[in-house]
């Protein structure tokens, strides 16, 4: 199994499990263990929210009717934009089989991971980061489960294309036979793997000071190359995927100086006149 993808039902007992033990921590009287609470409950919540995006996934696997022919349109509208053409793309990585297999596995073992990892760094380096970081994650992801209910076939799956389907070719796909359950594979628009390192690379060029920093915008541009050239994507799906995760953190940021200022707000003293 890919590292990819983990089975729902194993996020969903691991939540279990880390969120009683972030209960019974919170509850005792060693101080290592009230530290470890916190912790123990994020990654309860990271998984829950995981297990969602899976299950919600394999909703819109059922739905067929028109997936190819909305496909269809995404690629006439990217024509019409001029965006460059997956296809031709696609071809020039298939010259070098090291190169395009590279790919595959990026696409296959990179997107969960990464977010994980992600997530420790803030937590462990910049807390005071992550509870905003962590809300337009989990807004952005459901945002694009919403839009993902609406079925679209990705370029590998839409005949006229003639977009290979890369890691099917060199035996490095993770998803089963069409129709079976595993990863949703008619839900191509948006992109969460583009929104997802989007949020991580512009999260760590905010959040940190040294020059190196900028390097980390090359994790979002790799990613939306990865999709497009491995056939799973349009350039469009990474598009809209990052247009959702900047609407989540201006709505997150609208909301959290809302209540902000409803804290900050004195509540009227009692009236101190005297009964007439």
């Amino acid at each position: 199994m890919s590292l990819g993808w983990v089975p729902w039902n194993v996020a969903v007992e691991a939540g279990a499990v880390l969120g009683v033990t972030g209960i019974a921590a919170r509850a005792s009287r060693r101080r290592w263990l009230t530290r470890v609470a916190p912790l123990a409950r994020e990654l309860a919540i990271v998984l829950v929210l995981y297990a969602f995006w899976r299950v919600i996934g394999t909703i819109s696997v059922l739905k067929v009717n028109g997936a190819i022919h909305a496909g269809q349109r995404i690629w006439d509208v990217e024509r019409a934009l001029h965006l460059p053409n997956e296809h031709g793309l696609q071809h020039l990585f298939l010259k070098s089989s090291p190169l395009i297999q590279a790919c595959n596995l990026f696409y296959a073992t990179v997107h969960i991971p990464s977010m994980g990892i992600f997530l420790f760094w803030l937590w462990f380096r910049h807390r005071d980061l992550y509870p905003e970081v962590r809300n337009v994650v989990a807004l952005t992801t459901l945002w694009c489960l919403a839009i993902q209910l609406i079925p679209v076939a990705p370029p590998r799956l839409v005949p006229g294309l003639h977009v290979a389907d890369t890691p099917a070719l060199f035996g490095q796909t993770v998803y089963p036979a069409f129709g079976k359950s595993g990863p949703a594979q008619l839900s191509a628009m948006p992109s969460v793997h583009v929104a997802w390192a989007a949020i991580i690379g512009v999260t760590i060029v905010v959040a940190t000071t040294t020059p190196w920093r900028w390097l980390a915008l090359a994790h979002p541009i790799v990613t939306m190359i990865v999709v497009a050239v491995t056939g799973n994507h349009y350039w469009l799906d990474g598009v809209v995927g990052v247009i959702v995760a900047a609407l989540a953190v201006l709505f997150e940021r609208r909301v959290h100086a809302a209540i902000t200022r409803r804290r900050r707000v004195p509540a009227p003293e009692a009236s101190r006149a005297l009964p007439v």
